[in-house]
């Protein structure tokens, strides 16, 4: 999009989970090509990243709160955004246990704990404000490369892996339902962004800037107003590097490597890449 397209009609991205890391990234990203952001934010009464980036947006940046694990948080926030229209609804909010522990050793409340936050709860998300989403634009969550069940080689963080292999289930449905029973034209992403510099990564890989400026923008631009209803899923990976335990490395960055596999539906194509 060229900066007139911005001045004329610029577009609004909803990132929910924007106080740090990847989310604060991204709502940075966007705001810096010329988009309006809205971040949310779980604690209200903290100061964050979010804020001193809204504080000089000159009002294209705006701060929501929302815990994505309190539901009727939800329906007040549908109201609050109801007047705007979402080019971009993403859910980036998600957390993780003590990543050593085995399957069965993990105990009940933090395994509930994990699978809601990074499942359940941005299901419920998308579901409450896909409304607001125009009908050629984009939703999309925060998948990890550590969903994949073909490439967990290593047993680790095993509680983390099956809530995002759970995600991505649920949202592959979400995508097929939108197909089938509205015919919806808009695309859909899953976002895997490599081993990342942020609290639930590791800060000496690379940082969230890196990170969005290299595979966020790059699938907003394949996704977002895409003709045909998609689901994609975007995997920021390093050329090349020795794999760390969760299957990405310390190499310098390549582009999304994208794969689409149509699957046939009544309303059009939903499309798979991995």
């Amino acid at each position: 999009m060229s900066s007139t397209d911005a001045d004329r009609h610029p577009p609004t991205a909803l990132i929910v989970g924007a106080s740090r890391g990847l989310g604060h990234a991204m709502a940075a990203e966007l705001f810096d090509r010329g988009w309006n952001v809205i971040g949310t934010v779980r604690d209200a009464t903290a100061r964050t990243l979010l804020h001193d980036l809204a504080d000089r947006s000159d009002g294209r940046v705006s701060v929501e709160h929302l815990d994505i694990n309190e539901p009727t948080q939800l329906a007040p926030l549908h109201e609050r955004l109801a007047p705007r229209t979402l080019d971009v609804l993403f859910v980036n909010a998600g957390t993780t246990n003590n990543e050593p522990t085995p399957i069965g050793a993990v105990p009940t409340a933090d395994f509930v704990d994990v699978m809601v936050t990074n499942a359940l709860s941005p299901m419920r998300v998308i579901e409450a404000l896909e409304d607001l989403v125009s009908p050629t634009g984009l939703i999309g969550a925060m998948s990890s490369g550590q969903g994949s069940i073909t490439n967990n080689t290593t047993a680790s963080r095993e509680v983390y892996r099956g809530s995002k292999a759970a995600l991505n289930m649920f949202l592959r449905g979400f995508s097929v339902r939108q197909v089938q029973q509205h015919e919806s034209r808009r695309a859909f992403v899953l976002m895997a962004p490599g081993w990342v510099g942020t609290a639930l990564g590791d800060r000496t890989r690379h940082s969230p800037s890196t990170r969005a400026s290299r595979g966020w923008w790059t699938f907003c631009c394949r996704g977002w107003g895409s003709p045909v209803s998609r689901i994609w899923i975007a995997s920021v990976r390093p050329s090349h590097g020795e794999p760390h335990p969760g299957g990405d490395t310390g190499a310098p960055l390549s582009p999304p490597r994208w794969r689409r596999l149509p699957v046939r539906s009544p309303a059009g194509s939903v499309r798979l890449a991995c």
